[in-house]
């Protein structure tokens, strides 16, 4: 259940960018300017995250999920409404409202109810919304949107995300453990491990979006990779993702995170150099995409099963609605940061690509020092006993 409400939630937020130039040739937005359609999602997200991170543990996780989801799906349909390029800005600004709460609760009730020793598993096992949004998810709206018009995507998601607040509403138990203490009610408490975690999420992050937003732009108008084949492209990223988030899930539970982490650097930095620093590119555009994918899924596991360990449950909901509320904050700061350092030169290609993705390679090679530094501050995890579960499951 949980890994379908955040399949849907991320479809909704990443069908957007490979659809950039469908609607934004219909609504006459340029395309340098496709970031900050893109980091509107993410400043709204950051915004209720900080809220979030002082609220989301007073309510009843299934109640507050369902919420969520269905104010995800009611934002979502808004979106195919839009008339300008205003319109279309303010629907996403309440998707990602609705969207950050929703991957805050999903992930809280992981570490709710997961053990530490299996946490890392369960996580990709949720993460994996994110591969079959491209395998599935992207192909499908990409196609949609080529036979049925931009707009009808934005419908179809909306109406799905409404049939999945029903059935987590039934089929989901009432998860209310962590409201039977004081410290649900108390503030967050900030320390150096939360800090580390930020970090390691900041790094990351502000590498990805600052290409993100413009990935399928630079794909199609600088690599020439034809339109009609993105989602195939979509699909072998969200395979070559399936299999290394499974993999990092299972080398993080056995070893520890910084392991994958460091690897999936590594490969990252070798994408952008070979794919997009140096040009004309090394890379052809399906192996250069499916790395970058793949790797960074594999990255983001890991390090979201290593700072699951950073808070007590009794703050958890609040403390990764905090961490939510950063990343998404560097997202929307990339985002448009991107939109401001392209230009689009006369043919439509995307001007000052190059040196946008050597500052994404240069930004992610802080993220295995920080999960080091993490790792060294946390306690060693707990194998001896697993961790309760409610007797409804």
């Amino acid at each position: 259940m949980l890994a379908s409400v955040h399949f849907i939630n991320l479809l909704d937020f990443m069908m957007v960018m490979p659809m950039g130039p469908d609607f934004a040739s219909a609504l006459g937005i340029p395309m340098n300017h496709l970031g900050i359609v893109g980091g509107a999602y993410t400043a709204s997200a950051t915004v209720v995250g900080i809220a979030g991170s002082m609220l989301l543990d007073r309510w009843e996780r299934r109640s507050a999920l369902t919420i969520s989801v269905v104010g995800l799906g009611l934002s979502t349909m808004t979106g195919a409404l839009a008339t300008g390029s205003a319109s279309l800005i303010l629907a996403r600004v309440a998707a990602g409202a609705f969207g950050g709460i929703a991957a805050t609760l999903c992930f809280s009730i992981v570490a709710d109810l997961v053990p530490e020793e299996r946490r890392g598993r369960a996580t990709a096992v949720v993460a994996s919304g994110f591969s079959l949004s491209s395998i599935v998810g992207v192909p499908a709206g990409l196609e949609l949107a080529r036979r049925g018009g931009w707009r009808a995507p934005f419908l179809v998601v909306g109406m799905i995300a409404l049939l999945l607040a029903v059935a987590a509403r039934l089929l989901l138990p009432r998860l209310r453990a962590h409201l039977d203490t004081r410290e649900a009610a108390a503030p967050l408490p900030l320390d150096a491990r939360m800090g580390m975690s930020f970090v390691a999420f900041g790094c990351a992050i502000l590498g990805n979006f600052l290409l993100v937003p413009n990935l399928s732009a630079y794909l199609q108008i600088n690599m020439g990779f034809p339109r009609e084949h993105m989602g195939l492209l979509y699909l072998g990223g969200g395979l070559a993702s399936l299999a290394t988030m499974r993999l990092s899930g299972i080398w993080t539970d056995r070893s520890r995170a910084l392991w994958p982490v460091l690897t999936g650097t590594i490969l990252v930095s070798l994408a952008l150099l070979f794919g997009a620093v140096l040009q004309p590119p090394w890379l052809p555009p399906v192996l250069f995409f499916s790395v970058f994918m793949s790797c960074n899924a594999a990255r983001w596991v890991a390090i979201n099963a290593l700072a699951s360990r950073v808070p007590p449950p009794s703050a958890r909901a609040r403390y990764l609605s905090a961490q939510n509320a950063f990343s998404h904050a560097a997202s929307a700061v990339s985002a448009f940061a991107s939109a401001a350092f392209l230009s689009e030169g006369p043919s439509g290609r995307l001007i000052g690509f190059p040196a946008l993705a050597a500052a994404a390679a240069l930004l992610g090679l802080g993220v295995p020092f920080a999960v080091w530094r993490l790792e060294a501050l946390l306690p060693a995890r707990r194998r001896a006993l697993p961790v309760p579960v409610p007797a409804e499951f």
